[in-house]
């Protein structure tokens, strides 16, 4: 078994991000769960949504957002590098970037496949993206 490499995954785009999946059910043989990065642009987010199926892990590597859990005005925080948020399985959610710049985060669905809702968004693209890799220390 080798390290995965990040330069062969493509990178899947939409108004409000980037993704990049490195590991999935559908690309990594054995895989029961999805490993990834994401960068949500400033000012934009992933609105409420959920996944019926997994439960969600997000860590933050960099940036600013607001993050809302379980719904209701209440239910929205402030989060940034360090943070961990735990979202189970089914429960509603959002993460809106609140700062000037791409805030980055790593994210894991268990089980894994929640991702695939994405490629049936209107803006959805998905190319090779040179250059966008996780990099260590940044």
């Amino acid at each position: 078994m080798e390290a995965i490499d990040q330069e062969a995954r493509p990178v899947q785009s939409l108004d409000w991000g980037v993704l990049k999946w490195l590991v999935s059910p559908d690309d990594t043989e054995g895989a029961r769960l999805t490993f990834g990065e994401v960068l949500l642009l400033p000012g934009k987010g992933h609105g409420r949504h959920n996944h019926p199926e997994s439960e969600e892990v997000l860590y933050v590597l960099s940036g600013q957002a607001r993050q809302m859990l379980d719904d209701g005005e209440e239910r929205w925080f402030d989060i940034g590098p360090g943070d961990t948020i735990y979202v189970p399985q089914g429960m509603y959610h959002a993460t809106i970037n609140s700062g000037w710049q791409p805030i980055r985060l790593l994210a894991i669905y268990n089980p894994g496949g929640a991702e695939r809702v994405l490629r049936d968004l209107p803006d959805f693209d998905e190319g090779a993206g040179p250059g966008w890799t996780v990099s260590a220390g940044e």
